[in-house]
């Protein structure tokens, strides 16, 4: 499942993509839904599971015409594929390690953080149980990657 979504401002001066990984459909609205409300010019794609993520980034079957996102939003707990492990294969292949991958996960296990950051995760976000808060955090993402980090692209 590919669903995308797109907001174009001024304040940035180019186009960052993201890769959402999430098999959660009201929480791949819910950062869609903000991202869009952004200054700036993003571009969401989404996949459902590590494996479709994987077949993503390695512009494979249905991916071939896909775009090297700028950001990965990794889930860690998916069907087929989880998140640690899609999170080892792409920080292991010399052609996707250097992609920032955020965990965005309801998973605040210490196990799990300490896996995540053991596999070189740029950073590891709990997705908060507020509606509000969860509203912020995927609107914030937007502003730190889209305008205060610079990637090497």
């Amino acid at each position: 499942m590919l669903l995308r979504g797109s907001h174009t401002g001024s304040t940035m001066s180019r186009l960052l993509r993201f890769l959402l990984v999430e098999d959660d459909d009201d929480h791949a609205e819910l950062v869609l839904r903000n991202l869009r409300r952004q200054p700036g010019s993003y571009e969401v794609d989404r996949v459902i599971d590590g494996v479709e993520a994987l077949g993503y980034l390695r512009k494979q079957g249905k991916y071939t015409d896909r775009f090297r996102p700028d950001v990965v939003l990794l889930d860690l707990n998916m069907p087929r594929m989880g998140g640690h492990e899609v999170l080892e294969h792409i920080k292991h292949d010399p052609d996707l390690r250097t992609i920032p991958v955020v965990v965005f996960t309801t998973s605040d296990s210490p196990a799990d953080r300490s896996r995540a950051y053991e596999l070189n995760v740029n950073s590891y976000l709990v997705k908060p149980v507020d509606f509000e808060q969860f509203q912020r955090m995927a609107r914030d993402l937007g502003l730190y990657w889209g305008q205060w980090n610079r990637t090497i692209q």
